[in-house]
């Protein structure tokens, strides 16, 4: 798919810093960067293991940290680029049994709101989008009567499309977009109202 439309792959973990690093520098000047790199390890508090909070928030938030940590010199440097981070519904409202992953993605939220103030003076944007609950593999999994009550309190009474989120980002890394910095778009149907 990258190939069809002129990009290309680079694979790497980023929640490690040192793979982070490497991926932006064969990627080369990063005019826009969208981190969309995310996973779940669900479960009560009193039962979560260390492992499962240290690789969510690894995952979902450190590596946020160090891709934009190794894009950002470079968009300094010549004075424009967008960031896009990817956090979720559950960061701006906490769900049960999502400790981590909330914490996780309300820190990137934090995180995106400092990183545009450092930035702006620079021409770069750092702005963060919140989808709701989308249809995706992580969504598949929800059982039917989790999933109906998700959907009661949806005014739009649907999932979202993965290109409902696609939409989102495309705009915030437009020229349309180019005097918004530092905001949090929900993308989710209006749940989060």
């Amino acid at each position: 798919m990258a190939r069809e439309a002129g990009g290309r792959v680079i694979q790497a973990d980023v929640s490690n810093p040192d793979e982070a690093k490497r991926l932006v520098e064969e990627a080369g000047d990063l005019d826009i960067l969208v981190n969309n790199a995310g996973l779940t390890r669900d479960g009560v508090l009193a039962r979560m293991s260390d492992d499962d909070w240290r690789v969510v928030l690894e995952t979902n938030l450190s590596a946020v940290f160090y891709t934009c940590r190794a894009v950002t010199r470079g968009m300094m440097k010549r004075r424009g680029g967008s960031i896009v981070n990817m956090s979720s519904i559950v960061g701006v409202h906490g769900n049960w049994g999502q400790a981590n992953y909330a914490a996780s993605k309300a820190g990137i939220i934090g995180f995106t709101k400092s990183l545009a103030q450092e930035l702006g003076s620079r021409g770069v944007r750092a702005n963060v989008v919140a989808p709701g609950y989308v249809k995706t593999q992580l969504t598949d999994v929800i059982p039917e009567d989790a999933r109906t009550k998700m959907l009661d309190l949806t005014p739009l009474g649907r999932l979202g499309d993965p290109e409902d989120v696609a939409g989102a980002v495309r705009f915030l890394c437009s020229d349309e977009a180019a005097f918004i910095t530092g905001v949090v778009l929900l993308v989710d149907g209006g749940l989060g109202m």
